[in-house]
């Protein structure tokens, strides 16, 4: 290729030819440039041959071999060196004079552009400067590495707890429940009623029990419980939510030393932890008063289920991190939070233990004696209005409550509904008095009978028609035509505001779930027979509570307090709060109930009267005797509720006692009568009453 360039140039005839030749560049173009080849001639104006005719352009420019002077004065060089060799011809003068074949050669070639500007038309656009490419490269590397470590601190920094939960999720045990003590009730001398003992609960898990029917038959002898139930409780099952159990009871309150043996067996998936059970040390001791707890420490019966809500603490929870499989286990060092349970208060209430104890002694040997069925008794202070006791009959062992009825397990106080019977006269007599249509001397014209409505109300100690009983003999001999006449003086209005004023009708508040409210008939529901009924305690729904609450009225100078059960509450601080402060109210003037006081004297000093029974030697002692049915349902059941409500020491009560007791036969005086006088023997010896410094009045029984 360089022959054929070379040839062409010597056959080319002057600047035209030389012109004709091109360079080529690194890149591949090709720049036609005459003064590139003019640099090849000789100094003399010849050619060399031996002279390559490409040259390679630096840059996109080319540059002369060994002249590296300035451009603009080696082109102006070869401008003028036409010029020298034509003036060569004419002896050195200077003409402008041309051969004829220039002109015409000159006359045929186009008019070209002046050099320079040919030369830098024909040069190539400027290359990208690589330090441009290395600084944009640098930037975007750097943009992508902070974008990385942005991310990167997002997610170890930012969304750490959401990750890292997502993860400890899956290890996490089943929440395991760290129970809370619940308070315990003591009686008012500081006595344990019933508290909360130091026990096991055993449990299973059962993605790691490796043979459940083996498990089942060694723990069934030491938990009392059959195998196939433990059996099931053992099996792989899912919670709610989907994941699959790693918990489940087998018992609870299981005793440690029982707990021990089953550790000793070393069963994989079964363990063992603290847990509490419920004791009652008395066992059957007011038990109808405090009720019991369940196996998860809520109270459903009692006062254990009315102030569960203060007795009840709140359950911790321990949740930690485990293996998988045959590894799950706790992982030491792992993810742990346990949240500490909260013990709950304590009650203190109004009973006396050793009271209540012997109150429930002779109502049950009392019962047993006369084949009786429901019974109640109540001990109130008259001052306070506190109960001191209340017995139920029958009864049961709280400890153990499942082997007992529900019936058996009622508090008879507050859920025995009665009509109250000739114990009702009281509230009469007192009404009758407040009112002034009666006064302590008056006599009343009485008979064997009287008819009200379509019904003859009779006495059971019959008077001759005419005969004018003093109210010590109507209460003494329990006159069922001297009361009904009282209540006719009275009206039927006043009576039943009485009634109100008395707390019948209503629940008395004392704290106990399930407490009956009883009923009085307003005046528009009542019929003809019940101007008689009504008097005599007939037609009157009432609790024992309610009525014990009615003479504890009287013995307290006309005012009625709210008995209660609940004395204060200690809180696991050791902090006491005083219960709230009960209901008080004035039903009648201290005149009128001392002289009522007075007037239930004779029913214990009475010859022949209906309440001997219930005297104490040493005690003057107020009451009075009644005779009523069971209200079951709305209807009256079979057999007779024997009553007697009593206050000693009369001249100043200290302690009211009401005693009904549901018997196949007999009255009050026959049964309750003599278990008043026991209870009642008891507790002032017990509180060391003084006996009574005065004796009773000697009562007539007509003038």
């Amino acid at each position: 290729m360089s022959r054929a360039l070379t040839s062409a140039a010597e056959s080319g005839s002057g600047l035209g030819g030389i012109l004709g030749a091109k360079a080529y560049t690194p890149r591949g173009r090709t720049i036609r440039e005459a003064a590139d080849h003019r640099r090849e001639l000789a100094p003399d104006g010849g050619t060399d041959s031996r002279r390559p005719v490409l040259r390679v352009v630096e840059g996109g420019q080319t540059r002369r071999v060994g002249d590296r002077r300035a451009e603009p004065a080696r082109l102006r060089e070869e401008e003028r060196a036409p010029r020298r060799h034509a003036l060569q011809g004419t002896g050195g003068r200077l003409t402008r004079r041309r051969t004829s074949a220039q002109s015409a050669r000159r006359a045929r070639e186009p008019r070209r552009a002046p050099l320079s500007r040919r030369l830098n038309a024909q040069r190539p656009p400027r290359l990208a400067d690589p330090r441009r490419r290395l600084r944009l490269a640098t930037v975007v590397a750097l943009a992508m590495f902070a974008t990385i470590g942005i991310r990167l601190v997002v997610l170890q920094v930012v969304d750490t707890p959401a990750y890292a939960d997502g993860g400890l999720a899956a290890r996490l045990s089943a929440p395991i429940v760290i129970p809370a003590p619940r308070g315990s009730i003591y009686d008012r001398n500081g006595a344990v009623l019933a508290h909360s003992v130091e026990a096991r609960y055993v449990y299973a898990d059962p993605q790691r029990v490796e043979d459940p029917d083996e498990a089942a038959k060694l723990l069934a002898p030491l938990l009392n419980m059959p195998a196939e139930e433990l059996k099931q409780r053992m099996l792989p099952r899912k919670r709610p939510d989907g994941r699959w159990s790693e918990f489940e009871f087998l018992a609870r309150g299981v005793d440690v030393d029982v707990a021990n043996q089953i550790l000793d067996l070393e069963l994989p998936g079964i363990g063992v932890n603290r847990d509490e059970r419920r004791d009652v040390p008395g066992r059957d001791l007011a038990a109808n008063l405090l009720g019991f707890a369940g196996q998860d420490m809520i109270g459903l019966e009692g006062l254990e289920a009315s102030y569960d809500d203060v007795l009840r603490g709140v359950n911790g929870e321990r949740v930690f991190e485990i293996g998988q499989g045959k590894l799950a286990a706790p992982i030491p060092g792992g993810y742990s939070r346990e949240k500490e349970a909260k013990p709950g208060s304590s009650l203190v209430l109004t009973i006396d233990r050793d009271l209540q104890y012997e109150v429930q002694r002779i109502l049950s040997e009392t019962m047993v004696k006369h084949r009786g069925g429901k019974a109640a008794a109540v001990v109130l202070d008259v001052r306070t209005g506190e109960v001191l006791a209340q017995a139920s009959y029958p009864t049961y062992d709280a400890s153990n409550w499942r082997r007992y009825n529900p019936s058996d397990r009622e508090d008879t106080a507050t859920s025995f509904v009665v009509d109250p019977g000739s114990v009702h006269k009281a509230l009469v007599l007192a009404a009758g008095l407040e009112e002034g249509v009666i006064t302590p001397d008056s006599t009343v014209t009485v008979g064997p009978a009287i008819r009200k409505g379509d019904v003859v109300f009779r006495d059971t100690y019959p008077m001759p028609q005419g005969t004018r009983m003093t109210l010590p003999a109507i209460m003494a001999y329990s006159s069922n035509v001297g009361t009904i006449k009282i209540a006719d003086k009275l009206g039927a209005q006043r009576l039943y505001e009485y009634q109100l004023r008395f707390g019948l009708g209503r629940k008395t508040g004392v704290g106990l779930p399930g407490e009956a409210s009883g009923r009085v008939l307003p005046p528009e529901e009542w019929s003809g027979s019940s101007y008689g009924s009504i008097p005599i305690g007939h037609s009157v729904d009432v609790t024992p509570l309610q009525m014990a609450a009615v003479y504890a009225a009287i013995a307290n100078d006309g005012v009625w307090i709210q008995p209660r059960l609940v004395r204060e509450t200690i809180a696991p601080d050791g902090t006491r709060t005083p219960a709230p402060e009960q209901e008080r109210r004035r039903v009648i003037s201290a005149e009128t109930a001392a002289a009522v006081r007075t007037t239930m004297e004779a029913v214990t000093t009475m010859r022949d009267a209906t309440g001997r029974r219930a005297a104490i030697p040493g005690y003057r002692v107020a009451g009075k005797t009644g005779t009523g049915k069971r209200v079951v349902n709305g209807r009256y059941a079979n057999g007779t509720v024997a009553s007697f409500i009593g206050m000693a020491p009369a001249e100043n009560p200290r302690f009211v006692i009401a005693v009904f007791a549901e018997i196949p036969h007999g009255g009050g005086g026959d049964v309750s009568a003599p278990a008043f006088r026991d209870m009642m023997v008891f507790a002032l010896r017990h509180y060391r009453v003084p006996p009574s410094t005065t004796k009773p009045p000697n009562f007539v029984v007509h003038r």
